[in-house]
């Protein structure tokens, strides 16, 4: 590693616990790696959104992008923050997750509109406006963006899954998508 690259690998695992998924691929690029942290940590550690409603923003965003490294990385924090697993399982196998919560309900239709139109629409804003405000409504956007291009590092550089975990799709194997029929193989 250049000076600069051990330099950030020791910050990230200092905050971190250790230097290892994507930022290992963003260590490549030293200086996009620095900004990419950075807008990391704000939106993990000190967004103005709940850890509880960061951590379902991650795993919608790994749920659409099928990342599942980011999935397995996040699923125990965000069931230890409070978001019920029968939901997040339903999240994973594709289906309408069931949220207990208002604010689990808003985050997850505003992210999901998003990803999945382009756009969302007046009465989604509204809610979010109305639960989060304005400052919230923006911390929504800008945690669902990092979160989805982590998962794009993750899934362009096939970085593996963690060896210990599952594979939390039923419908992606690796780096391939699988046919219904064998998904459930």
């Amino acid at each position: 590693m250049t000076p600069r690259q051990l330099e950030l690998a020791q910050r990230i695992a200092g905050k971190r616990g250790g230097t290892r998924g994507p930022f290992l691929v963003w260590l490549h690029s030293p200086e996009l790696c620095d900004r990419v942290e950075a807008l990391g940590a704000f939106v993990r550690f000190d967004s103005s959104l709940e850890l509880r409603l960061r951590e379902l923003i991650l795993l919608i965003a790994a749920r659409h992008f099928d990342a599942q490294y980011s999935w397995n990385a996040h699923i125990d924090r965000c069931v230890k923050a409070g978001v019920n697993p029968a939901a997040l399982a339903a999240l994973a196998s594709r289906e309408e997750p069931s949220f207990e919560r208002e604010d689990e309900r808003a985050v997850h239709a505003f992210c999901t509109e998003l990803l999945c139109e382009h756009f969302v629409s007046d009465a989604t804003f509204a809610e979010a406006q109305r639960l989060f405000g304005s400052q919230g409504t923006v911390d929504i956007v800008g945690t669902l963006g990092n979160f989805s291009m982590l998962a794009m590092c993750l899934n362009a550089f096939q970085v593996d899954l963690q060896p210990d975990r599952t594979p939390p799709f039923p419908d992606v194997r690796g780096y391939a998508r699988v046919e219904p029929a064998a998904a459930g193989a």
